[in-house]
């Protein structure tokens, strides 16, 4: 009786690990990003001004990050349904002695990577954040070409802005994509191999649904948002793109 009594206090400590502590960790996360945002977002046009590639670098870093954060908490989440809709009640209990751990048990050791959501993982953070802080000056750029190529003008703006589109999609899109999964592909240290069959199973699909989201945001984009804002604007709208690119990336990884 009470072996099964201080089982059960045990698989109740255990799911607390894994149901509070990992999602928390990551909503800490979420918002000390969000925190930094929103100070850019307050003093944007002074450090624009100032240093205005540098600026658009570091807004890219941060909502980079922000937008794979989001991809790690939705995955957090699915996992805890999942776990639910499966039954997940009936964890495997951890013995005695390691409750005096700091960290949960080992690969492999009593099925806890069976029933444990992913860690938030820093490293696929900070290659998120890379990317965004080494792609913000080509794009930067690839907006001030568009915007010399074809100037906006008062009698006829929308048809400029519809050449911008159409560069933008035809020419950078692919581009874009293609530096994207091969950065994250090299980074995450896969070889030749792996990133042929990224290329082949991803980059096609997530190409189709780039021209679904973003010629309409590119639109509005090019038409309304100043030059200095087009960047941080396309960055913002591309938190849930980027979460896409990040789950996709990620799922296919695994």
């Amino acid at each position: 009786m009470i072996a099964s009594t201080k089982r059960k206090v045990l698989d109740g400590l255990n799911r607390r690990y894994i149901y509070g502590r990992v999602p928390l960790l990551h909503t800490i996360i979420f918002l000390l990003e969000m925190a930094v945002a929103t100070r850019i977002a307050a003093k944007f046009n002074t450090y624009y001004a100032e240093r205005p590639v540098l600026t658009t670098m570091v807004t890219n870093a941060v909502l980079g990050g922000v937008a794979d954060t989001v991809a790690q908490l939705i995955t957090a989440f699915r996992f805890r349904s999942a776990q639910r809709a499966r039954g997940g009640d009936d964890f495997i209990s951890i013995e005695i002695h390691d409750l005096d751990k700091e960290k949960p048990p080992a690969v492999g050791e009593l099925g806890h990577t069976r029933s444990s959501p992913p860690p938030f993982d820093f490293e696929r953070l900070t290659r998120f954040m890379a990317y965004g802080f080494f792609m913000a000056p080509i794009q930067f750029q690839w907006f001030g070409f568009l915007s010399r190529a074809f100037p906006l003008t008062k009698k006829n703006p929308t048809v400029p802005a519809l050449k911008r589109v159409a560069f933008d999609q035809f020419i950078f899109a692919p581009f874009g994509l293609a530096c994207f999964f091969t950065y994250m592909t090299i980074a995450e240290g896969g070889g030749k191999r792996a990133l042929t069959q990224k290329f082949r199973d991803v980059y096609l699909p997530t190409l189709k649904a780039n021209f679904v989201l973003w010629p309409a945001v590119q639109i509005l984009n090019f038409r309304v948002v100043p030059i200095q804002f087009q960047i941080p604007f396309v960055s913002s709208i591309g938190i849930a793109w980027t979460a896409y690119l990040s789950l996709t990336n990620s799922s296919e990884e695994s």
